[in-house]
């Protein structure tokens, strides 16, 4: 029938309509659960995208902190310069005020006085406003301002550094023209002392003694005043040899062979002995052995003192000048040749000249030649007295390696036996000895000490 029909249809579309309303529950339950998973995803998300949003903020924030660290680094560094500074300030007037005192100045004490007082209370502010949290400082500026200052300072105590070693230099300067103003004077006293020394009025005694009354204390004056004269050449000729770089222990042992030198300025007896030595070869014989060939004929004791007179006044060059083939004259020839080596004359003086000018009957007008001219004229003198006396006189040596005695012998050292050694040997004469008769004038000798070997095992 015609109304089965539209049940069945009714029927239908309500199934239809409860499958429609079952579906649409079931899509809108698949859509709930998506829509919560897309809100729990939505939710990760979101969070994941408000970390990236934030991530600027943080950034902002972290360069705030660090720039608040480099100015604070900074200001730090700035006070640290301030202070540098001030105390290097504090320096400088330190240095004023002591400049200040010696000479005094009483104005530049003051000045440098308040000037470290008014470093020290700007420190002392600068303490007290960093610990308050009160430092209002502009890091360039104050860099800038505290390096001005410190420069300045420094400056300041450069200059004061300056002007003291300039003091210092003056002083030096003023010590040393008054240590040689003292020289200056010391040489002209020196000279006068020396000049008189050299000259004849130790001799004048003799103006009113005869030949008849000489005895051996006048010997032993015109002795002393040979030796004298001889110990002056000697230091000169040592100066000489140091000034041409001359191997000086090597030199006296070629004059003493094994001498034992106690310290090393005895060395100097070593050349004082080969002076005397050569000054007195030959002093036994009338003619001082100048005519070994053809021997002159000997004068009579009063023919050698008038000798004596003549020539100890007299200066040596114008003595030679005028008397140039004398037996003086050929005395200074003969002992120059024999005591300055040429050589030695070459190291000294760079040339022979001397040497030849001697040699061809001339006489050099050096300092050198004029202290041996001298030397020679008082040797001289001591024979012609010598051989003016009624006694023979005659010198007399000892051995190396004799036993020391004081009635021959004189130690040249101090006069006296070394205690420490009391074996101590004759090293070597130094000034041969005089015999007038059974009168004896001690030879002076240089003792060395014995060294013993180690005993044997």
């Amino acid at each position: 029938m015609e109304t089965i029909k539209p049940e069945s249809t009714l029927s239908n579309s309500n199934n239809k309509s409860r499958l429609a309303r079952t579906l649409q529950k079931v899509i809108n339950l698949r859509s709930a659960r998506k829509i919560a998973s897309s809100k729990g995803v939505g939710i990760c998300v979101l969070t994941t995208s408000q970390h990236h949003d934030s991530t600027p903020n943080r950034k902002a924030s972290s360069h705030a902190g660090d720039y608040s660290k480099v100015k604070q680094k900074a200001v730090l560094e700035a006070l640290l310069a301030k202070v540098f500074a001030g105390v290097t300030s504090i320096k400088a007037a330190y240095a004023e005020l002591q400049m200040a005192q010696h000479p005094y100045n009483g104005h530049a004490i003051q000045a440098s006085d308040q000037a470290v007082v008014e470093e020290l209370h700007a420190l002392s502010e600068l303490k007290f406003k960093f610990f308050k949290k009160e430092l209002h400082l502009s890091p360039q500026v104050t860099l800038m301002l505290a390096e001005i200052q410190e420069q300045q300072s420094l400056m300041r105590t450069y200059e004061i550094t300056i002007k003291k070693l300039q003091s210092h230099v003056e002083d030096k300067d003023s010590d040393i023209a008054l240590l040689h103003k003292q020289l200056q004077d010391c040489t002209v006293c020196n000279k006068s002392l020396e000049k008189k020394l050299n000259a004849s009025e130790p001799l004048s005694m003799f103006d009113d003694v005869q030949s008849m009354n000489l005895n051996p204390s006048h010997f032993v004056q015109v002795l002393h005043f040979s030796l004298r004269s001889a110990r002056s050449f000697t230091k000169m000729m040592v100066r000489e040899m140091e000034l041409a770089k001359w191997d000086l222990l090597a030199a006296a042992e070629a004059i003493e062979p094994g001498a034992v030198f106690a310290k090393e300025s005895h060395r100097c007896f070593a050349f004082e002995s080969f002076v005397c030595k050569t000054m007195l070869e030959g002093f036994n014989s009338h003619d001082f052995g100048l005519t070994k060939d053809s021997p002159t004929k000997q004068l009579d004791p009063l023919q050698y003192f008038n000798a004596f007179k003549s020539l100890k006044s007299a200066h040596p060059k114008s003595f030679l000048a005028q008397n140039p083939d004398s037996c003086f004259a050929k005395f200074i020839r003969t002992k120059y040749l024999n005591l300055v080596h040429s050589k030695m004359e070459c190291s000294f003086f760079g040339n022979l000249n001397q040497r030849k000018l001697v040699t061809s009957s001339g006489f050099p007008d050096t300092a050198f030649f004029t202290a041996f001219a001298e030397m020679c004229r008082r040797f001289w003198l001591l024979h012609c007295l010598g051989f003016s006396m009624q006694e023979q006189v005659s010198i007399f040596q000892v051995k190396n390696g004799c036993g020391f005695s004081q009635v021959y012998m004189e130690n040249v050292c101090d006069g006296e036996i070394n205690a420490a050694n009391a074996d101590a040997r004759v090293g070597f004469t130094v000034v041969p000895g005089f015999k007038f008769g059974v009168t004896v004038i001690q030879t002076q000798v240089y003792l060395s000490p014995v060294i013993t070997p180690p005993a044997r095992r």
